[in-house]
């Protein structure tokens, strides 16, 4: 007897988005929600609906106790985390497992390894993935931190092991200021993360953020389905996701994809991970490890026609993989638009009413979004609203689409970044391919100038 209800320990657009998929599995759903969300579209999808609490987050979609008390009382028999929240908590993982229930995600293992930077690294070194020079792992002294520095060359970067989010964070350029920065970004870490440890990278000047989605079915199979270039990020958030990257060349990507699937395999992964990439001059350097489904998924799924929440699910029952790699193959370029409820420009959140909706449609324009018209976005959580993402036979193609398709949306009531998207995807460095991770903050500040 397989999966045949799934608590989705989630709220927003990902919510949605893993009810739809299991119910076309025929599988029931039950969505969890605080009081805040108590009127959201996938609450008032799901076969039933529990809510765990107040709007704080750590209230409710962070209370593990309420929601193994809701999957118990429904009689879910899996947990999906969607990504964010709990997703990649080991504990939680070990929990739901403990109480009996199919865990729709990577081993527990594998999220507490790749959770740590630092260990993450090391395994990574392992399994074959290149790296950035740097320390090999948590640096306290000075003294030796200032010989990697010299090694490696400046500038360097310090970063927080438990980090993310940019927090903890120091670029360094010279011996002077190292010892200064270190214990700054320490200081940081242990303010945001609890965990003052800290790292030293070289840190690369203008590289691209190239990242490849993996699944493995847990018993040392394991597929690449080619990289996303999310390189065009504001204070190291995503605001647009390409595939395949403008950039990348098949034979790299065949290089790359098999040193990443070789590894998942060897580690005997399960379900849907994403392996980030610094990419520069032609050189790939491993970041970090993401053990659950990203927000960028549905790019993937435009270029090789692989619904990725439905594979997670039928790895979590215990099936194989349902394509090999050899069946892949990567037709035309999808590009994704995260639309937030925020000012465009200032990017300042705006929650509230929605007094209008109407989503883009057309020949190959999806949006993944849990708004309509009157629903109120609260003020408690992630700015993210929707995902606009469209699909062309060349990547011109489907800048043409989405430039039809942004001119389409409608969202009233609250400000969105629609704006800012209509006027990036028009500058000529975006038509061209040609920016890095630092291309928007910098367009950005040549605006306000």
């Amino acid at each position: 007897m397989g999966i045949s209800r799934i608590l989705i320990a989630n709220r927003g657009e990902i919510a949605l988005r893993i009810h739809r998929a299991a119910h076309e599995m025929g599988i029931e759903t039950v969505a969890v929600h605080s009081t805040a969300d108590a009127d959201a579209m996938h609450v008032r999808l799901a076969n039933h609906a529990v809510c765990i609490g107040p709007p704080a987050a750590k209230d409710s979609y962070l209370n593990v106790a309420a929601i193994i008390s809701a999957a118990e009382i429904t009689h879910a028999d899996a947990i999906h985390p969607g990504y964010g929240f709990l997703s990649e908590n080991a504990q939680f993982a070990e929990i739901v497992e403990a109480h009996g229930i199919t865990w729709i995600g990577p081993k527990p293992e594998h999220i507490r390894t790749m959770g740590d930077k630092v260990e993450a690294k090391r395994t990574a070194g392992k399994l074959g993935m290149p790296l950035v020079p740097g320390s090999d792992g948590a640096i306290t002294d000075p003294v030796e931190a200032a010989k990697i520095a010299k090694k490696i060359g400046y500038p360097v970067i310090i970063k927080a092991a438990s980090g993310g989010g940019g927090r903890g964070m120091k670029v360094c350029t010279s011996p002077d200021q190292l010892e200064t920065l270190m214990q700054q970004a320490g200081s940081e870490a242990k303010a945001a993360f609890g965990d003052a440890t800290v790292y030293l990278e070289k840190y690369l000047g203008n590289p691209r953020h190239i990242e490849f989605q993996v699944f493995g079915d847990g018993n040392g199979n394991a597929i690449h389905l080619g990289e996303r270039d999310c390189s065009l990020q504001r204070r190291h958030q995503k605001v647009l996701e390409e595939a395949p990257s403008p950039v990348i060349t098949p034979a790299e990507r065949d290089r790359m994809g098999g040193i990443v699937a070789k590894a998942m395999a060897d580690m005997g992964y399960r379900g849907a991970g994403t392996i980030e990439f610094l990419w520069e001059d032609g050189e790939f350097y491993f970041i970090e490890m993401n053990t659950r489904l990203q927000v960028e998924h549905p790019v993937t799924e435009a270029i090789t026609g692989v619904d990725l929440v439905r594979e997670q699910i039928r790895i979590a029952d215990g099936k194989p993989l349902s394509v090999t790699q050899g069946d892949l193959e990567f037709k035309g370029h999808a590009i994704e638009c995260r639309i937030n409820a925020e000012d465009p420009w200032n990017f300042t959140p705006s929650p509230g009413m929605i007094t209008a909706y109407h989503p883009a449609g057309g020949m190959h324009v999806r949006v993944d979004s849990g708004l309509y018209s009157g629903y109120k976005i609260p003020p408690y959580y992630d700015s993210m609203i929707a995902k606009l993402i469209v699909y062309g036979r060349t990547r011109e193609g489907c800048i043409m689409r989405l430039k039809r398709a942004l001119e389409e949306m409608v969202i009233e009531g609250v400000k969105t970044s629609i704006p800012l998207h209509q006027t990036m995807i028009r500058e000529p460095d975006f038509i061209h391919g040609d920016y890095s991770i630092k291309w928007l903050e910098e367009w950005l500040a040549t605006r306000e100038a």
